[in-house]
């Protein structure tokens, strides 16, 4: 990909060789991943493989390709912004996202094997917005997370990537890497409120097809 232009404080653009971009094209690389993807349904709190750390991917191949295909098509069915692979039932650390920032600019890209940096102290500004969570369907609750995220991994190749995010899409970029560590958003609220939540997805159908767990 190339790279993604910014800007310094004069307001002159210059070229940030730390950070994909992951916005040029979005729209029509979201369709070619999903268009050759196929749609799975989606595991719900309770089932196994969302509840333990998954997988390192270690092998950059083509079956990654079509599992990442088959992401990109399953979040569209489901109306997502992100999505991790234990979330199709897969235990491999992976995520995909299609998610606009608080500027409304579209991001869309995957990371394999994702580590959050650590933010300093002055970078720690939360953001106790509203988060839900397609495998506990129908439920939201506030939860703050801080308002910046950095995200680094891997591509579908194997190469290097960084990603941040601001917003509302570094609050993506922070819950589907929870997933691959397995924490689901639910697991960061009050017993309160994460029984509140578990309440909202009983009393609610949902809306794309779900894995029933035994």
């Amino acid at each position: 990909m190339a790279q993604q232009p910014v800007f310094d404080q004069d307001g002159d653009q210059r070229v940030d060789e730390e950070f994909i971009d992951d916005v040029t094209d979005a729209g029509e690389r979201e369709v070619a991943h999903r268009e050759r993807g196929t749609s799975r349904p989606i595991t719900v709190v309770g089932n196994p493989v969302l509840h333990k750390e998954c997988k390192d991917v270690t092998a950059f191949d083509d079956e990654l390709g079509r599992l990442i295909d088959d992401m990109f098509a399953s979040q569209r069915t489901a109306e997502g912004v992100g999505l991790a692979a234990n979330q199709i039932g897969v235990d491999l650390k992976v995520f995909v996202y299609d998610c606009l920032d608080d500027e409304g600019v579209r991001h869309v890209g995957a990371v394999c094997n994702p580590v959050l940096d650590e933010l300093p102290a002055e970078r720690r500004i939360l953001d106790d917005s509203n988060e839900g969570c397609l495998s506990v369907p129908g439920a939201y609750a506030e939860l703050p997370r801080p308002d910046y995220a950095v995200v680094r991994g891997q591509d579908a190749k194997g190469a290097p990537v960084a990603i941040r995010g601001t917003g509302y899409f570094a609050r993506c970029l922070q819950h589907e890497t929870d997933h691959l560590y397995g924490y689901l958003y639910i697991d960061r609220l009050s017993k309160r409120d994460r029984k509140d939540a578990l309440k909202q997805m009983a009393e609610r159908e949902p809306r794309y097809p779900v894995v029933a767990n035994d």
